[in-house]
């Protein structure tokens, strides 16, 4: 089957397509979230290792162009959605069970090691197949839209299950553990499943791999210069993008001396203008105003702007919201584009989501180590301000510079005519 001959999705069926991104979302909430809080507060253990554990869940996410081929191979994305949800939901269960009645440290340990690599190849499967399915159930003027709706419902799963996760644990108990976080488990995957139900029956069959191997699929992959290119800005922006995740809020304490709830009101402002971007770029891109890849390159370009601004010691919210609106211009055309430019070679969208999944998962999982080892040894040898703008700068310029590699695939000098239709 062509690709131009594969059905596609209307609105309602994108929106309850990404109810499997939104059981995501709120699966992987807990790790971060809840379960870091329980180690260091509850089990008064190092922050060093929830911090190691997250790591470790990226570090498995390498697998991601495995499940992606795999996917492209068995003829079907749903399978993979489904038991990596499943498989992430087993994770929680067990770290959960370790959190409340492991019989020793040692134990926990192995029990949450096993735990978190769990949660990392499930996010993976799901993470990567779910995208490849959206990249081709949704029509190529529909993807920005898409893109905005996907990221959306992470979000809302995410933010859903925290607040729903906080409501049942009160009061906190271990047992309480053990009841929630199944329940939450078990809740995610119906979401998933009721998004995924006959999705594929209606967009027709996977076309066949146009590699039935793994490794001759990645280096096929890799030898397109256009999604080789588009690698290096997703590694980029990636690790630009958690870098100013991290360190906004402790900027706002030490250099401009905000309360924890006013740098949280902040970060809430940022996350406003954020939604406002996403929202542009998918609405504007879906009406034929600018391309996916312009607004990414745009995003960056904003959000340097608004990085600069912050380390030269402008006005503090007006600059925040100023990177707030990049970055959601980024994440949109960024995730767009990456469903075109997967879903623009037949028999290989899901390896190659699985390889743009990769390099999103070594930087979201090297941000974390590069934004507090920079902070911590810039801080050594300069005050408070200027080590914030050694940080922020470093941003900067790799939004920039993945704002020059995105800028060459759109203007063509590594893509090939084919992986760029509408633009």
């Amino acid at each position: 089957m062509s690709l131009g001959a594969t059905q596609t999705l209307g609105w309602g069926g994108i929106v309850r397509l990404c109810l499997a991104n939104a059981a995501i979302g709120g699966l992987s909430a807990l790790p971060v979230n809840l379960f870091n809080r329980l180690m260091t507060v509850e089990l008064a253990l190092p922050a060093l290792l929830p911090g190691f554990l997250v790591a470790l869940h990226y570090a498995v996410q390498l697998s991601r162009p495995v499940w992606g081929h795999r996917s492209d191979a068995k003829g079907g994305r749903t399978p993979f959605i489904l038991g990596g949800i499943a498989v992430v939901g087993l994770g929680l269960v067990m770290t959960a069970w370790a959190i409340a009645y492991a019989p020793s440290y040692g134990i926990a340990l192995t029990v949450w090691i096993v735990a978190y690599a769990l949660i990392g190849f499930g996010i993976g499967a799901a993470g990567t197949s779910f995208l490849a399915l959206l990249a081709t159930a949704a029509p190529d003027e529909r993807k920005g839209a898409a893109a905005t709706i996907a990221w959306l419902m992470l979000i809302a799963g995410a933010i859903a299950a925290s607040i729903g996760t906080g409501i049942a644990l009160k009061p906190y108990s271990p047992d309480r553990l053990m009841l929630v976080v199944p329940c939450v488990a078990v809740a995610c995957f119906v979401a998933a499943l009721l998004g995924t139900l006959g999705t594929e029956r209606r967009l027709g069959a996977v076309p066949a791999p146009s590699q039935p191997s793994l490794m001759p699929a990645l280096r096929a992959t890799w030898a397109d210069p256009a999604a080789r290119a588009f690698t290096g800005f997703v590694f980029l922006s990636i690790l630009a993008f958690y870098l100013s995740e991290l360190v906004l809020e402790p900027f706002a304490g030490h250099v401009h001396g905000l309360t924890p709830d006013a740098s949280t009101k902040l970060s809430g402002g940022k996350d406003g203008a954020s939604l406002v971007g996403m929202i542009a770029a998918g609405a504007l891109s879906t009406f034929g105003i600018g391309s996916l890849r312009g607004w990414a390159v745009t995003g960056c370009i904003i959000s340097a702007v608004g990085l600069v601004g912050l380390g030269a010691g402008l006005a503090l919210v007006p600059f925040t919201v100023i990177l707030g609106l990049g970055n959601g211009l980024f994440v949109v055309g960024a995730i767009g584009s990456m469903m075109r430019l997967a879903a623009a070679q037949e028999g290989a969208t899901g390896t190659r989501m699985g390889v743009f999944g990769a390099a999103q998962a070594v930087a979201a999982g090297l941000a974390g180590l590069l934004a507090t080892g920079t902070l911590d040894l810039a801080r050594v040898a300069l005050p408070d301000g200027a080590a914030y703008s050694v940080v922020f700068g470093l941003e900067a310029v790799l939004f920039l510079a993945a704002a020059l590699v995105a800028t060459r695939i759109l203007h063509g000098r590594v893509a090939q005519p084919q992986l760029q239709p509408g633009e």
